[in-house]
Formats: C-alpha cells, structure tokens, sequence
C-alpha cells in the first residue's frame, strides 16, 4: 500500500513517526499494509492512529496463532502494520515492527507471563509523590525496570508543595540513583515545568509510571495544558486523587512529544530484569566485584567488599536487603518459568504423540 508523505505529516508524524519506521515499513512484506501506532489497549482491542486518522483494531487470526507469549501483543507505543477495513472505522493488526525499547512487567495471576507497559520509549518519568507515600525502596523497583527497558530513567517527585524539605527528599533518590536527574514538581504551584522542557522534544516518546495516587494524571494534565485525563476528588484524609487512568493510553502534546499514561501499581512485579538489576545497584556490584572470592554471597567470606562497606556504613543496609529482595524474586521467578516452559513442551509432546497415533489408525484402518 502506497504511503503517502502528506497524510503521515497530518497524522504520524505528530505521534512520533520518523524516516526509522518508514524504513521498516519499506519491507515488500507490508506493501499492502498501513503504518499505524497504538494508542491505547483494552480487553481485546485496541484503538490506533493511521493515515487514515483513529481506528479500532484486533489482531488477525494468523497473529494469534503465532505468538508465543503475552508481549508478542501489541502494547500502547507499538508501531503495528494494519489493513483498514474499507467502509468501517476498523482495522486488522496484521504485525507489530521491532521494539526500539519496551518496558515489560510480570502480570498479575498465578501463570508466570510479562505484560507490556510501554513500547518505544526515548524517557521513562518514573513518578513518587512528596508525601506519606514517599519511599526510595518503590524508586529502585521500577528504575531495575526502567533500565531493562532501554529507555532513559528521570525520577519526578510531584507534590513537592506538601513537604517540608524537599531538597533532601531529592537527596535520598539521588543517593539511590547516581547519574539520574531527579526533580521535585508542583502541579498546584505550577512549580518545575521548566526543568522538564528538555525530555519534552518533537518525535520523543515519553512514559509516566508510578504508585496508585502520586499524581501521573494530573502531571500529565499540567504538561499538556490541557485536562486530558479527568482526576477524582482528592480525598482529604491522605491527600491523595483518587486516580482515573484504568488503561494505557498515549496522548500527543502541544510541544510535539507524545506521553503515554499507565494505570497506578501498588507494587510493580519485575520481570527477566537481571541486567537491569545490576544497572540499578551498579555501586553494589561494582564492590562484588572487589571481593576476594569470586562467588562470595557476601555473608561470612573473608575479603567481603560488600560486607566491609555495611560494616563501614558506606553502604545502606536498607538498600543492599533490597538488592537482596529483588535477586532472591528475580530467580524465583526464573525456576518458575522455566518450570512452566518444562510442562507446556511436556503437553505439547503428548498432543504430538497423539496425533501420530491417531494417523497411524487412519493407515492401518484404510489399509
């Protein structure tokens, strides 16, 4: 299908297209097919951006049938080649084009599988509000996540009008997050907006995640100027907005980057993170790494680094349990998979097998 530079400017480009997804656009696999981006996700379908202006769409039936896993899906970010159904506002989601970055979480339920929060992201604002709620532990949570996704991490800390000191609030993330800008905003007070001007750029393509009520929606109101996302009332018994965002959506900006929005989690359950892990506690590793026996678990071993810097209070014993914590779930997780992996190929062999008996019955019965 001919793509056309007219419509992609009116209607791409405002949502981050670039001469990197026409190219893979370009592949004769998709010459009838249309470039479009999701948007947003629900249940079972999506609503997306094309040439030919918002569209519902659901995955083909090939689709299906060839992924593998959860986040072979489509997630909000995504750019996906469509065939537009002529004469309705619908369309079929026919591929999803390689992910630059993507930021994957372990869903919820009981079967070990990872769940996509967020495709193609340049910057990842991961959101913790001033107030009671506060907490660096949450903070590393999600920068192991944000460094696994690719995306570059910036800490935001909102309702900086409720606390009293901020700069070392500030100061308790930066210690946890050496490298990272972070920076205390008010919406209220319309105070920091300035400071963020710099990620806000034409093309890029930016995420707000964070805890139920640390105020990603009404960030996101304020960087827009515009009341894109409704937020509740807010309760005044811990002053927090009761937050509206039940679904992942994407929304353009006025200064030509889009932001994608994502519902509040009470805790985020990491996922294959093990590299972003290490990018999180690099001070950690790197004294590992300075310990007299290679595989020292930094218990009793002579020549501990880590356990010389616990002694020395150079290291947080708060933040090394917390290293401890995240490694301990990250290889739970892993058996967990793996076992699960072990009792589908299991199935999968039985349903082979059964299928070659009843064949050779068919043979023997013919025969």
């Amino acid at each position: 299908m001919q793509l056309t530079n007219r419509n992609i400017a009116e209607t791409l480009q405002p949502y981050g297209w670039n001469e990197h997804w026409r190219s893979l656009m370009n592949d004769k696999k998709f010459q009838d097919l249309l470039p479009a981006r999701v948007i947003a996700q629900f249940t079972n379908q999506y609503r997306i951006i094309t040439e030919e202006g918002e569209l519902v769409a659901e995955v083909s039936g090939k689709f299906q049938f060839d992924a593998n896993k959860r986040s072979d899906y489509p997630g909000v970010g995504d750019w996906i080649a469509v065939q537009p159904l002529q004469g309705e506002k619908r369309a079929i989601i026919h591929a999803v084009l390689p992910r630059r970055s993507v930021m994957l979480r372990r869903a919820a339920g009981s079967i070990p599988e990872e769940q996509v929060i967020g495709a193609n992201l340049d910057t990842l604002f991961i959101v913790s509000a001033l107030n009671d709620d506060f907490n660096v532990r949450k903070i590393e949570r999600y920068l192991i996540a944000a460094w696994e996704s690719g995306a570059a991490p910036v800490v935001l800390l909102t309702k900086s009008d409720l606390c009293a000191d901020t700069p070392s609030r500030i100061a308790a993330v930066e210690a946890i997050a050496p490298g990272i800008a972070v920076h205390a905003v008010s919406a209220l007070q319309g105070v920091g907006k300035e400071a963020l001007a710099s990620y806000m750029l034409p093309g890029r393509t930016l995420a707000v995640t964070g805890s139920s009520g640390v105020g990603k929606s009404t960030l996101l109101n304020w960087l827009a100027d515009v009341d894109l996302q409704r937020v509740q009332e807010i309760r005044e018994d811990d002053a927090r907005g009761r937050h509206t965002t039940t679904h992942r959506e994407l929304f353009p900006l006025p200064c030509g980057a889009v932001m994608i929005d994502t519902p509040g989690m009470r805790e985020l359950q990491l996922w294959e993170a093990a590299n972003g892990r290490q990018e999180a506690f690099s001070d950690i590793e790197e004294l590992a790494a300075e310990c007299r026996f290679r595989n020292c678990t930094h218990e009793t071993e002579a020549g501990c680094a880590v356990k010389h810097a616990l002694d020395d209070g150079v290291l947080d014993s708060r933040r090394y349990a917390n290293y401890k914590k995240t490694g301990r779930e990250l290889a739970h997780q892993a058996r967990k998979e793996q076992n699960l992996s072990k009792r589908q190929k299991k199935g999968s062999d039985k349903r082979l097998d059964g299928r070659f008996t009843s064949t050779d019955r068919k043979k023997i019965d013919l025969e």
